[in-house]
């Protein structure tokens, strides 16, 4: 079996000062490593987990090392995106791949042209019969305790990539889509229609017409060729129920100093400084919602359109979701893993307490926190898996 690596070493994450450079203490000494892997990861980087590194290969690189895998539950999850093809095309070769035992690689990076335009792909597959499939490779790092999504950011390259890969369908391609889903606790896949709901809504309309599959594979320290767990189910019908754009959302903001600041009718409201998380909800039209919360020049009109002048803007995250009780649901949640709270902030038409919390710590990087966002994104939807 082929190991990818000849020298692996462990090392602790302490951060990540930009997307493609980490920070680790590798037996008490801190050292920079490439990531490369540009995804946000947030439900991974957590400071104090185990990374694996290798040393870099390239004598002019930037970096000493090279980030290869990280951890999770005690699981080894593969980062290193350069050896997706290569991972793709042993599966297929070893006919691990479910319904695939036909295929085999005949080439890599492929251009096809079509109406003027050329399209390179990943791999493409040939059989007895001497048909050809052309097929797109994706590592899909983004999981909860059985499920996985991908992308887990905006992706419109993404997006039009799908479009052009029905296209060639229509016009007597066979394409599809391997996702390598990193994680062997893996049971369902699912497009991520909180994070992306255009992709999502993109990939439910084009993925009857190709020949595509999520597969789970499972990695160990060595970092040999990977063994396909289970091909991962694809619950469509959550798509139907649940990717609109409507549902509840967190605000993650940063405010620097202590602040004592009139709230509309509320009044004079103080607040600490630190890292706040404030939790809303929209019927419809969630990502206008939360574009305009963004903004910090608008008419006054929520408790947050005070606050928000004053404080930094680090991330809106969108929850879609059919359940009617969950924004005063995920306000308790958060007050669960929160510092502190605001009293009566942005709750006039409910009984919670508060809908704005804080913490010291950037929640973004807090693992409680990203559970709690998992958790209603990602986990209350074994229930409804079939």
């Amino acid at each position: 079996m082929k190991v990818l690596y000849d020298t692996i070493l462990k090392a602790t994450y302490t951060g990540r000062p930009n997307r493609f450079v980490v920070t680790l203490d590798l037996n008490g000494e801190s050292v920079l490593a490439h990531l490369p892997n540009p995804g946000r990861m947030w439900e991974l980087l957590f400071t104090g987990v185990t990374m694996y590194i290798v040393p870099h290969d390239k004598p002019d690189a930037k970096t000493k090392y090279r980030v290869v895998g990280i951890e999770r539950d005690g699981v080894v999850i593969m980062l290193d995106t350069n050896y997706s093809n290569d991972v793709a095309q042993h599966l297929i070769e070893n006919k691990l791949i479910p319904g695939w035992e036909e295929w085999r690689v005949v080439r890599r990076e492929y251009t096809v042209k079509l109406h003027g335009t050329s399209s390179r792909f990943d791999l493409l597959l040939t059989n007895d019969k001497g048909d050809e499939f052309l097929l797109e490779v994706k590592s899909c790092t983004l999981f909860s305790k059985t499920g996985a999504m991908f992308p887990d950011a905006i992706t419109e390259r993404g997006r039009k990539h799908l479009l052009h890969l029905k296209e060639l369908q229509n016009e007597g391609y066979h394409t599809g889509v391997l996702f390598l889903v990193q994680w062997d606790r893996a049971q369902w896949f699912l497009p991520d229609y909180h994070t992306d709901l255009e992709f999502a809504r993109t990939f439910k309309e084009v993925a009857p017409s190709l020949d595509w599959k999520a597969v789970a594979v499972t990695w160990d320290e060595t970092f040999t060729m990977p063994t396909v767990t289970r091909e991962c189910s694809y619950p469509s019908s959550i798509l139907d129920t649940e990717a609109h754009d409507s549902g509840v959302y967190v605000m993650v903001m940063h405010l620097d100093h202590d602040l004592d600041l009139e709230i509309g009718s509320k009044g004079m409201m103080h607040f600490k400084s630190g890292y706040y998380m404030y939790v809303g909800s929209a019927k419809a039209n969630l990502t206008k919602r939360i574009e305009r919360h963004k903004r910090k020049r608008k008419k006054m009109h929520w408790h947050l359109d005070y606050f928000r002048g004053y404080c930094e803007m680090i991330a809106g995250l969108p929850i879609r979701t059919s359940w009617d009780d969950a924004e005063c649901a995920l306000a308790d949640a958060v007050r669960g893993v929160a510092e502190w709270d605001v009293p009566k902030f942005g709750c006039s038409d409910c009984d919670c307490n508060s809908h704005l919390f804080g913490m010291t710590e950037n929640p973004i990087h807090n693992k409680a926190f990203m559970d709690v966002i998992e958790n209603y994104r990602m986990n209350k939807l074994d229930a409804l898996v079939k």
